[in-house]
């Protein structure tokens, strides 16, 4: 039965709302979830069970993307620019953030990047800030998630900065004579 729901849906659904529609646990959600995974992601199969954040949704296999997109007389998009990549790195990493924090740190007006963001549904408003002027504040999407091939903001790779630090000898004092 939950095959037919995230069939009928298209969009992500929670999995709290499916274990609601199910009438059982999220616990047993995620557990049906894997099995269905099992059972679809293989490198054969048309269609994936991908799992963002808290949603499920069936997708299109990444391989047959190009057919796909013949069949269905789509574009595909064309790619993102260094100064989108940048700015959509600064609010994975620090969201929700407001334009003039994005701005702040790349050191360049931003306005035109966030729009195209937003019209690509790869960040959102996301409320706004408490302060004058009451500034936007943006955050990433489920859409950013599913381009990035990742399941959660869990999963994006460390900061540079991090892991240097991480990777730094730890000077415990041992070395001073």
């Amino acid at each position: 039965m939950m095959e037919a729901i995230l069939f009928a849906c298209g969009d992500p659904i929670d999995i709290d709302k499916l274990a609601q529609a199910l009438n059982t646990e999220e616990e047993n959600v995620l557990e049906l979830s894997r099995t269905l995974q099992a059972k679809y992601n293989k490198e054969e199969s048309g269609i994936h069970l991908l799992q963002l954040d808290h949603t499920l949704q069936f997708a299109v296999n990444p391989v047959f993307l190009a057919p796909v997109r013949t069949a269905l007389d789509l574009r595909s998009s064309a790619p993102l620019s260094q100064a989108a990549m940048e700015v959509l790195a600064v609010i994975a990493y620090n969201q929700p953030v407001t334009k003039a924090f994005v701005e702040q740190v790349r050191g360049v007006d931003c306005s035109g990047v966030i729009g195209s963001l937003v019209q690509k549904a790869l960040i959102e408003e996301r409320g706004r800030l408490d302060l004058p002027g009451k500034p936007l504040l943006y955050g990433t999407t489920e859409n950013f998630l599913r381009c990035m091939g990742i399941r959660s903001l869990l999963e994006l790779p460390p900061l540079p900065q991090e892991e240097e630090t991480e990777n730094a000898p730890q000077n415990d004092g041992a070395d001073k004579a």
